[in-house]
C-alpha cells in the first residue's frame, strides 16, 4: 500500500506537468525522476512545440534534468513517473539510461511502445508498471484534444 500511495503521489506531480503542457498548448503528458528516497531529481512535459524538436517529450526532459543533477547518465535507481505510456523513442531512452522503475498513468494504443514491439526496449532488470491514475491522465488528454476540435 506505501508504494501504491508514493505512486499515486508522484504521478499527480506528473500531471501537474501535463496540465501545464496543455497550458502552453503542447500534447499534455508530464514526467517526474524520482530517486530512492523520494527526491525530484528531474521532472518535464511536452516542448515539441515551443523548441521546435520532435525529441522535446516529457520523459526526454525529465531524463536528462534528472542526469544532470546526479551528475551522470544512470538513472538505475530511480523511478519515471509518466502521465502516458512511453513511446518507443522515450522507452529507448529510458533503457539506454537504465532507469529502474518505469511507472505510467493510461496506455497509449496508437504510439505507446508496446504497440510497437513484442521486446521489452527497458533495461532488463527495470521494473514497468503501468495504469496508475490511468482515468484521470486519460482525462487530461481527452479534454485536451476535445478542446482542439471546439
Amino acid at each position: 500500500m506505501i508504494e501504491l500511495d508514493s505512486d499515486e503521489r508522484y504521478m499527480r506531480m506528473a500531471m501537474a506537468e501535463a496540465r501545464q503542457a496543455a497550458a502552453e498548448g503542447e500534447v499534455p503528458i508530464g514526467a517526474v525522476v524520482v530517486s530512492p528516497r523520494g527526491r525530484i531529481l528531474g521532472r518535464g512535459h511536452n516542448q515539441t512545440e515551443a523548441l521546435g524538436d520532435v525529441t522535446a517529450h516529457a520523459e526526454m526532459i525529465a531524463i536528462s534534468a534528472a542526469a544532470q543533477a546526479l551528475g551522470g547518465k544512470y538513472l538505475s535507481d530511480c523511478t519515471l513517473y509518466v502521465t502516458v505510456e512511453p513511446c518507443l523513442m522515450c522507452a529507448g531512452a529510458l533503457g539506454w539510461s537504465q532507469t529502474g522503475r518505469i511507472v505510467y498513468g493510461c496506455e497509449d494504443p496508437r504510439r505507446g511502445f508496446s504497440t510497437m514491439t513484442s521486446r521489452s526496449p527497458f533495461h532488463p532488470k527495470a521494473k514497468v508498471a503501468g495504469g496508475i491514475l490511468a482515468d484521470e491522465c486519460r482525462r487530461i488528454m481527452q479534454d485536451f484534444f476535445k478542446s482542439l476540435r471546439n
